[in-house]
């Protein structure tokens, strides 16, 4: 039964074979840790696509219409497509190399390609990644429920609308709320698959936004008061010229998903369908990126914001045009409420790695499981009060961290196969690569 959670004896002390053979495929297994609940007996492929696709789609969904105003319809989705065939490759070399060097999470991959510094040097990557966006999607959270100031004008958040100013209706006093009764328990669980349902759950809420959303483009098209947008870019000057290349973190950050794809996989009970799982996952999430991109696009036009929720703040000019903004904004803070278990699981096993790294799992040590999980919640908390713009922390963590996370460390590994095939006489080429390290 193969059902680990957390990184093996052998990834935590990153052990790691000689120089010359150290990605090359191993003949003897290493040791499987089975989850300390008992009666799994491995989790589902549909859970398992739930999860990553969940991982997937974020907070950066909302802004991704801006991306696409900013590139131009054509080539802004062209290029959702494209980072998502990029995405889809550089997780087809994690899997490959994970089975060929035995390890059980991407932190031991990178441990077996490059040593414990670049073991180390991936885990502050993915701790920076995931952590800045766990703030943000409480920031969001926050906004969606107590409102937030901008431009000296305050925007009201649903539950001010619906019940007026009082002290429980303020931001901290909501996120307090939240985070005792909705996060606390869902990050309490020591396997991915038990987030299955909520990840469901949290797709659903996604596909509700989008639908609505091309509802009310669709009704206004047909009463002809919206047109097309701009097809291609707008380049006035060598500044709109370069301002293209801003939109590459949020497109970045969209996809990111690599730290929990091989603890997803780690827990199916046929692990060699994670290929399938994961072309499936982007393929539905890059649906509901067009979709998305497409119809707010349309929708708002030039007027579109940098986090399209906001555009659905005032009248939209159709009939329950308010009742609509309001299910708009519940349903993304509840998607963001159940996608923010998800990310967390892997912050805490990645910091974990960090900070104990001779030690054994996490989920086996009851003290550090919760010791870490209130102190990473109490600084996210923290974070969220404090942090004044979200769209900094955003653009940061997208233009460092996630491209490292989910670009540069994958090619990476790749090299350092290709040299070690090349280093053996086994040839110089992918093909030789794909030849040596097998994908099941």
């Amino acid at each position: 039964m193969k059902m680990n959670i957390m990184p093996s004896f052998s990834d935590s002390k990153h052990r790691r074979s000689p120089r010359g053979e150290a990605l090359l495929p191993q003949k003897q297994g290493y040791r499987v840790l089975e989850t300390p609940e008992a009666g799994f007996d491995g989790a589902s492929t549909s859970g398992a696509i739930f999860n990553l696709s969940t991982t997937v789609v974020g907070a950066g969904i909302m802004a991704l219409p801006a991306t696409v105003n900013q590139l131009g319809l054509i080539p802004g989705l062209f290029a959702i497509i494209f980072v998502s065939m990029l995405t889809g490759s550089s997780i087809d070399k994690i899997l490959r190399f994970s089975r060929a060097s035995k390890s059980a999470t991407y932190s031991g991959v990178a441990a077996d390609a490059f040593g414990g510094t670049g073991r180390n040097i991936l885990q502050v990557c993915i701790v920076i990644n995931n952590l800045g966006m766990l703030v943000v999607y409480m920031i969001i959270i926050g906004d969606v429920l107590s409102g937030t100031w901008e431009d000296g004008f305050h925007h009201k958040g649903v539950m001010e609308e619906w019940f007026g100013e009082h002290w429980w209706t303020t931001r901290s006093a909501l996120l307090m709320f939240t985070t005792l009764f909705v996060f606390a328990p869902f990050i309490s669980f020591k396997r991915v698959d038990s987030l299955r349902y909520t990840s469901a759950l949290s797709v659903g809420f996604v596909i509700v936004f989008v639908a609505i959303t091309a509802g009310v483009t669709i009704v206004k098209l047909m009463e002809g008061k919206i047109e097309m947008p701009r097809l291609m870019p707008k380049l006035e000057n060598q500044a709109s010229f370069w301002k293209l290349f801003t939109t590459v973190p949020v497109l970045v950050t969209a996809y990111i998903c690599h730290h929990n794809v091989l603890p997803i996989a780690n827990e199916l009970r046929d692990p060699t369908q994670m290929k399938l799982i994961v072309r499936k996952s982007l393929m539905f999430c890059s649906s509901l990126y067009i979709a998305t991109s497409f119809f707010g696009l349309v929708l708002f036009g030039d007027h579109i914001l940098d986090d399209v929720l906001a555009n659905f703040d005032g009248d939209l000019g159709i009939p329950y045009s308010s009742l609509l903004d309001d299910l708009i904004r519940v349903s993304y803070g509840l998607h963001l409420m159940l996608v923010f278990p998800i990310v967390f699981f892997s912050l805490r096993l990645n910091v974990d790695g960090l900070l104990f790294p001779y030690a054994i799992p996490i989920a086996f040590s009851e003290k550090r499981f919760f010791s870490m999980t209130v102190a990473l919640m109490g600084f996210i908390f923290m974070g969220a009060n404090f942090i004044p713009s979200i769209w900094d922390a955003f653009q940061f963590t997208g233009a460092t961290a996630a491209v490292c996370v989910g670009y540069i460390f994958p090619a990476a590994i790749t090299l350092s196969a290709l040299l070690e095939t090349r280093a053996n006489g086994q040839g110089d080429d992918l093909g030789s690569i794909h030849a040596v390290y097998p994908q099941s």
